[in-house]
């Protein structure tokens, strides 16, 4: 059955994005937008179903390019975690479970306004099928890219959680392969240490992954048409991601102009974009070692992490390289609802406009992950991934927070149901930068 939304205020998605007042927007039986259109002009076919917005915001679904769908957000060390994903990997019921909790956590980035989510690293590439359960329609839930289980080295970044251990180029391809014969969109590689393996205060981010490894990983991803996307928290691992060739940094560091050069043009001869992940780094440095169970040293870090992720930011869209967000849901104090709060820090310490940070939301991400044909704008022929807001995002990028209703390829959930972590909630509303002064 078709739909039909009617004096709705649509928010395209595109950069120069404005308010546009009594429009309709019709989507068909095939989950796609069939017309979008001044209301006084524009027709929807018989026997439609009328969704009347009164006015309220029509905007695109958001697109959340780094997400762990493994966790709900609530603080626990990475011991911890790596215990009980070693439990529940390892037997048919822990597996069972395992998906079970997936497929709940994406329908929590559904039902907050996340209509495409990427996921980089699950254990025991169950988000591969939650993926295909969505896809075959056992359940609702939003367009999930996925990269199963990362690749990492002894003694690296993810290892024990939700990348395996390759020592050796040859070991790195074999693990590609498996990843693209599991069913991967992407393949995720972990080239850096994270401020909870940094040993030393000041020395975040250090390599872990070899030049040679790196390449194999990139190398064999592109041969096999999968993209790749790396996690990296310093000045030489950018270096060593971007000679390898790959498609996103994620986090990123602060960049010189040799830096610059090879975002526009890498190892593999193509151009590779930036993920900006404000929101696990922020809680990090704003509340205390005992709830974010880190050490003095971890704290420190946490700061030259944070201050780098901006920077980075910062020196990408000033040298016009694309620049993507993602929340990094399942660390520590990052749940799986909100990825509206990293909309709002990079406006409000990055520096752009609401409309910039929107847009970058939905069709700037799309375009990242090489769907900017398919969904991010409100336009005829994509796929009718939607969201309705009661405020203007615009004027206050706060509203996000209340999603009315998701459309996600056509399905609508009119009262979408988010379950929250008050407490953490309550902990992460304390330290919201302030809305810019107009």
């Amino acid at each position: 059955m078709s739909s039909v939304f009617t004096h709705a205020t649509v928010l395209d998605g595109t950069e120069s994005m404005e308010p546009q007042p009594n429009m309709t927007v019709v989507v068909g039986d095939d989950g796609r937008i069939a017309a979008v259109g001044p209301a006084v002009s524009t027709v929807p076919p018989a026997g439609a179903r009328e969704i009347d917005l009164a006015g309220s915001y029509l905007a695109p679904g958001l697109v959340n390019l780094h997400v762990h769908l493994c966790g709900s957000g609530a603080p626990t060390s990475a011991g911890a975690a790596g215990s009980l994903i070693d439990k529940v990997v390892g037997n048919p019921v822990g597996r069972w479970y395992l998906r079970r909790t997936l497929r709940k956590h994406a329908q929590q980035q559904l039902a907050s306004g996340a209509t495409t989510v990427r996921s980089v690293g699950d254990p025991g590439f169950a988000d591969v099928e939650v993926r295909d359960a969505i896809r075959a329609g056992k359940y609702d839930g939003p367009r999930l890219v996925t990269s199963g289980t990362g690749v990492t080295v002894p003694g690296g970044h993810g290892a024990g959680l939700f990348a395996q251990v390759v020592s050796t180029p040859d070991e790195a391809r074999e693990t590609v392969r498996a990843c693209f014969a599991k069913g991967c969109d992407l393949v995720k590689l972990f080239i850096t240490g994270g401020v909870f393996d940094a040993e030393v205060e000041g020395e975040p981010g250090v390599v872990r992954m070899s030049q040679d490894i790196a390449d194999a990983v990139c190398d064999e991803a592109r041969k096999l048409g999968l993209r790749t996307a790396a996690h990296i928290e310093s000045p030489e691992g950018v270096r060593v991601g971007l000679q390898a060739g790959v498609d996103t940094v994620e986090h990123g560091a602060p960049l010189d102009d040799e830096l610059i050069e090879l975002f526009r043009n890498n190892g593999a001869g193509r151009a590779s974009a930036l993920t900006c992940t404000i929101s696990p780094a922020l809680p990090f440095v704003e509340l205390s070692s005992e709830k974010t169970h880190s050490t003095p040293v971890q704290k420190v870090n946490g700061r030259i992490v944070l201050d780098g992720i901006v920077a980075a930011a910062r020196q990408a869209l000033a040298a016009g390289i694309p620049v993507g967000l993602g929340t990094d849901s399942s660390c520590p104090y990052i749940t799986q609802y909100d990825l509206w709060r990293e909309v709002v820090y990079f406006e409000r310490l990055v520096g752009v406009s609401a409309a910039f940070a929107l847009h970058t939301a939905t069709l700037g991400n799309a375009r990242i992950l090489g769907l900017g044909d398919e969904t991010g704008s409100i336009e005829a022929g994509k796929a009718a991934d939607l969201i309705v807001l009661d405020e203007n995002p615009l004027e206050n990028l706060e509203a996000l927070r209340h999603v009315r209703m998701v459309m996600a390829r056509g399905v609508l959930d009119e009262h979408p149901q988010v379950k929250h972590l008050p407490e953490l909630d309550v902990e992460l509303d304390g330290f919201l930068p302030a809305k810019p002064v107009a």
